[in-house]
């Protein structure tokens, strides 16, 4: 993983809430359970020490964060000087490659952000008793308090108010009475969990009980694991078995299509060393295995699995069978060796929706219908699927989806993640082939 952008989800907390010993726990948590780790510690003063044992950043690390940047106004680590801040986005889309970006500060990064409250915390305890005040009165999660004298608490910037509960329009007296109770509500306004709120960390009941009324799940500040199993589920780029479908002999190739050459090399070579790196188990289903064990030299690092097919049929559902039957993790990215433009980033971009939709199978769609050779499948929701519609005598690699819950994924969303386009392009003959070549080589050159 070292090109792709990275799920990210910011921590947030006031001065002394405790963020950077739960984020050093959540970090070595999840490295734990296999994830690569990056992270992010923000300054909001100008000039920061960098990886001094016992610092913010150097903790990060020290937990076992793969890569940590840390930014302040005017710096940012590796030390460069840039013009003003830096926007959190642009700090992040810096860090591609990681399955998640913890990121230790910047409230205002539009990130998901994870609010921590803690009872020691004066300032916590504080934002803890208005959060579920303004909670229990119904106002929007993000209420701008600095706002009060307008004759109504409005809702957060970019908040629908159909999606959150809405105040009743306060009296010009009831604000007032507002104002003398709290008359540090502008300063209160800038330490409140946000509309990005999306979970609270915290031992504080009345935060519980606020984040309950939200609809946004809370944590008990001990349960570094619950949480770090919320951040998996949620945010972490799920670990994916890529599967490359090399089959055997193409009769208008005249040989098999993962051998036939492209631009000097078999064609196999350039579909792995384009999906390797999105890739936590590398499969290769082919009925010709003593035809593909060169690559096994050649790529000893990606430890590749060279899998012969699972039932004696030749077909496109008897191929999606064999790839999910041999799949370790339950995410199956399936592609076919003959898509000169397979994009890696198609591919995470079909994991994270189906991590987020929990649908069965993300599939690209077009004027064409479906792409199922592009798509990632659930494991265990397809597998029973696919093997009922084998016994039916069925060869059709989408005929089980109407058995199963299928997330459409649009062009619109295909060339947000592939701006190149061409990812189903398929070489179904040497002419074809030749073709397709001529396009990578004009862009090697251009």
């Amino acid at each position: 993983m070292n090109e792709f952008p990275s799920p990210a989800v910011s921590i947030v907390g006031r001065h002394n809430s405790g963020k950077t010993t739960l984020i050093e726990k959540l970090i070595a948590e999840l490295v734990r359970r296999g994830f690569d780790v990056g992270s992010v510690k923000h300054h909001s003063h100008v000039g920061f020490d960098i990886d001094i044992p016992g610092k913010d950043s150097w903790r990060h690390r020290h937990a076992g964060a793969s890569e940590t940047v840390i930014a302040c106004p005017g710096q940012m680590a590796c030390i460069k000087t840039t013009e003003g801040e830096l926007e959190c986005a642009d700090i992040v889309a810096s860090m591609p490659g990681h399955d998640v970006v913890v990121v230790e500060g910047y409230r205002k990064s539009g990130l998901p952000t994870i609010e921590i409250m803690r009872a020691g915390n004066a300032a916590d305890a504080r934002t803890a008793e208005v959060f579920a005040e303004g909670a229990r009165k119904g106002w929007a999660l993000g209420t701008d308090f600095t706002q009060f004298g307008r004759n109504t608490i409005p809702h957060a910037a970019g908040v629908d108010p159909a999606d959150h509960p809405v105040a009743p329009k306060l009296s010009a007296e009831e604000e007032a009475e507002f104002a003398r109770q709290h008359p540090d509500h502008a300063d209160i306004s800038n330490k409140m969990p946000t509309a990005s709120t999306v979970a609270v960390v915290t031992d504080i009941p009345a935060a519980s009980e606020a984040a309950g009324i939200y609809g946004i799940p809370a944590f008990d500040i001990n349960d570094v694991a619950s949480l770090a199993d919320y951040i998996e589920r949620t945010f972490a780029r799920p670990h994916v078995s890529l599967v490359i479908q090399a089959g055997g002999e193409s009769r208008r190739m005249g040989r098999s299509k993962a051998t036939v050459p492209f631009c000097g090399r078999p064609l196999i070579c350039r579909l792995i060393e384009r999906l390797s790196p999105v890739a936590d188990e590398l499969i290769i289903t082919t009925n010709e295995p003593e035809n593909l064990a060169f690559l096994h030299a050649e790529y000893p690092q990606l430890h590749i699995q060279l899998v012969c097919d699972a039932v004696n049929e030749r077909g496109a559902l008897p191929g999606l069978y064999t790839a999910l039957r041999a799949a370790r993790n339950p995410f199956v990215a399936v592609v076919a060796c003959d898509m000169v433009f397979a994009s890696p980033s198609l591919v995470v971009a079909e994991a994270l929706e189906m991590a987020k939709s929990g649908a069965d199978v993300v599939v690209p769609v077009n004027k064409h219908g479906f792409e199922p050779f592009h798509a990632i499948y659930r494991r265990m929701g397809c597998l029973p699927a696919v093997r009922e519609a084998l016994d039916r005598g069925d060869k059709r690699a989408q005929i089980f989806f109407n058995q199963v819950s299928v997330c459409q994924f649009p062009q619109e969303k295909v060339l947000a993640a592939e701006p190149m386009g061409g990812c189903f392009i398929n070489a179904n003959t040497p002419e074809e082939l030749a073709a397709l070549e001529r396009i990578v080589q004009d862009q090697t050159e251009g």
